[in-house]
C-alpha cells in the first residue's frame, strides 16, 4: 500500500525479481511486485510513475492482448448545389461572365450552363460544401446587384 503519493514522481527501478531498489523506501507491504500492485506500468524493468498508459502505437499489455485505439468515424460534409435562376432581363453574356468568373468554367461550359438556365429556367453551377456554396451565392448575387441585373443565385441540398 502506498502512504505518500507526493513521493511518486520520476522513475523507479526494479530488479528482475520485482524488488524495489529505490532509496526513499516508497513501496511498502509484502507484495511480490509492488509496482504492479500500485497500478504503475513497467517497461523492461523500469517503472514509470508518470506513465498515463497512452502510447502512440499498439502495444502488448503483458497478457497477450493488443490494444488498438479506435478512430472516430467522420461523415463527409453535406453537399449543396449552387443554382442560377432564369429571368427575362439579364443578358446571356452577363450570365456567361458570372459562370466563368465565380465558378472557373471555360467559355464552352459556361455557355452550356447558360443555355440550360435559358431553356429550363435554372442551371446548376456546381456542387460544394455549405460554406463554399453560401459564399458563391452571396458573391454572384452581390455582383449582379452591383451591375444592376436581377440575376438570382440560390443553393439547394444535393
Amino acid at each position: 500500500m502506498i502512504h505518500d503519493l507526493e513521493k511518486l514522481t520520476g522513475l523507479f527501478y526494479t530488479d528482475s525479481a520485482g524488488v524495489n531498489n529505490d532509496s526513499a523506501g516508497i513501496w511498502s507491504g509484502n507484495a511480490e511486485n509492488s509496482a504492479e500492485c500500485a497500478g504503475f506500468t513497467s517497461h523492461a524493468g523500469i517503472i514509470n510513475a508518470s506513465d498515463d498508459g497512452e502510447h502512440d502505437e499498439d502495444y502488448d499489455l503483458g497478457n497477450g492482448l493488443v490494444v488498438e485505439e479506435s478512430r472516430p468515424g467522420l461523415k463527409p460534409p453535406k453537399q449543396y448545389k449552387v443554382v442560377v435562376i432564369n429571368d427575362d432581363y439579364t443578358p446571356m453574356e452577363f450570365v456567361v461572365q458570372v459562370l466563368m468568373t465565380f465558378f472557373a468554367m471555360d467559355n464552352a461550359k459556361a455557355t452550356r450552363v447558360m443555355m440550360s438556365v435559358h431553356t429550363k429556367g435554372k442551371g446548376i453551377c456546381g456542387i460544394f460544401s455549405h460554406e463554399i456554396a453560401e459564399t458563391k451565392v452571396d458573391q454572384v448575387n452581390e455582383f449582379s446587384r452591383i451591375n444592376q441585373h436581377p440575376l438570382m443565385c440560390t443553393m439547394e441540398e444535393a
